[in-house]
């Protein structure tokens, strides 16, 4: 695996760009090293996070708006202040129904986001 080193110990929020991921979902790479990332997530309504599957082990935190999560053909409404865990190949997505934000950790690093 190739090595992106780490984030600096302390970061603040407002001096990172917004990276444009998709129509109305844009990121910020708040933290990491090879093991563990930590990525601000902004939805506007309508956002749709495709479905997708990756090998790393995943938690999210919805810090606040709404999302219809799906995860290995289940779905659920999580609202400000849910969490869900998705386990390394599961086939997952979301759908934003309220504007919002989500805090995703990956263990390891995804690399993809580095690129």
């Amino acid at each position: 695996m190739e090595s992106f080193g780490s984030s600096k110990e302390f970061i603040q929020g407002a001096d990172i760009e917004w990276e444009v991921v998709g129509e109305g979902v844009k990121r910020k790479i708040m933290g990491y090293d090879d093991k563990i990332m930590l990525v601000k997530v902004y939805f506007e309504k309508g956002g749709i996070g495709p479905m997708h599957e990756h090998y790393h082990s995943q938690v999210t935190y919805v810090e606040s708006g709404s999302f219809d999560v799906t995860i290995d053909g289940k779905t659920q409404t999580l609202k400000a202040g849910d969490s869900f865990y998705i386990p390394p190949h599961d086939l997952h997505g979301a759908i934003c129904t309220e504007a919002g934000v989500l805090i995703d950790v990956f263990s390891p690093i995804r690399e993809d986001f580095m690129k």
